[in-house]
């Protein structure tokens, strides 16, 4: 009885340690001229564009880094302006063609040739291409 129990308890163990992992996954739009990083737990997309925002926003106030060319979003709320030395573009990340959809844990990002428009489940979300940019 003992051993079964045990090996019950291992098992709950690794299924509790699997569903805890961090996930971590990149894609592009196919031009490359847009990248997003999408990380859980909790939930947060980051998609920049390497033409920059347009318009640009204001500076971030507590922002001491590089600002303008991208937005943050958690699985609730408004967007974000990014403030970071890097960026969510790597060239080779899987690509989301034109007229298809991303989608994980809320969030969605529908990729097509006008632009990237991505959502969190509260409905709030962004969207980036190279004539203009906007937070909902």
């Amino acid at each position: 009885m003992k051993s079964m129990t045990a090996g019950v308890l291992a098992v709950l163990a690794l299924a509790f340690a699997a569903t805890a992992q961090a996930f971590f996954v990149q894609f592009r739009t196919p031009s490359g001229n847009i990248g997003c990083a999408f990380s859980s737990p909790p939930g947060s997309l980051r998609c920049d564009i390497l033409t920059g925002l347009k318009p640009r926003p204001p500076k971030p106030q507590s922002c001491d880094l590089d600002w303008g060319f991208g937005y943050s979003l958690g699985p609730t709320g408004r967007a974000r302006v990014v403030c970071a030395g890097d960026t969510a573009v790597d060239r080779r990340s899987t690509v989301i063609r034109y007229g298809r959809t991303w989608s994980r844990s809320g969030f969605t990002c529908a990729s097509r040739i006008g632009g990237l428009r991505c959502t969190n489940r509260t409905g709030h979300g962004f969207f980036l291409s190279r004539l203009r940019s906007y937070r909902f």
